[in-house]
């Protein structure tokens, strides 16, 4: 769902663009997971693409950078006239990116979806996924039955 513009401007920017554990892989994987579950949970999925690459994209290290979602956030909202968004949809955007790693609860299914999306995508660290930091009924279940497979085959629709 991303335009080429603004791929090209994550390019750029992005100093872990071509990592494997932050960079666009990930994020290609956790729009995929996010279109998935948005299916169940009846999340924007405008939100839910823009999410994916916007949660990591500004990263200092591989590690603990513990403000990068809110730099992701920020960095949103300078680039807001490349984004295809309400302010509505722009401030879901920039709640789930501040808030995704140390989320614990969110009202808002589209930014719950969010949250679920990349944490399912804990294996490319080897962490296996828990359903209790997950808030949709399908992603604890892919969790808990470690169904990942659902995940991939989707990759193959979309």
């Amino acid at each position: 769902m991303i335009n080429s513009n603004l791929l090209a401007l994550l390019e750029q920017n992005a100093l872990l663009f071509d990592s494997s554990i932050h960079g666009l892989y990930h994020w290609q994987t956790v729009e995929r997971n996010g279109l998935y579950l948005a299916k169940f949970t009846g999340a924007d999925v405008k939100v839910v693409s823009y999410f994916a690459y916007f949660h990591d994209c500004m990263r200092e290290n591989e590690h603990d950078d513990p403000k990068h979602g809110a730099r992701g956030s920020q960095y949103a909202k300078e680039h807001k006239q490349l984004l295809d968004l309400t302010d509505e949809q722009l401030a879901m955007l920039c709640h789930a990116c501040s808030g995704h790693t140390y989320g614990r609860q969110s009202a808002c299914a589209t930014v719950s979806t969010c949250w679920d999306a990349d944490r399912l995508d804990l294996g490319r660290v080897g962490i296996v996924p828990d359903s209790r930091y997950l808030f949709s009924d399908e992603a604890k279940r892919i969790a808990d039955e470690q169904d990942f497979e659902i995940l991939i085959s989707y990759e193959e629709t979309i």
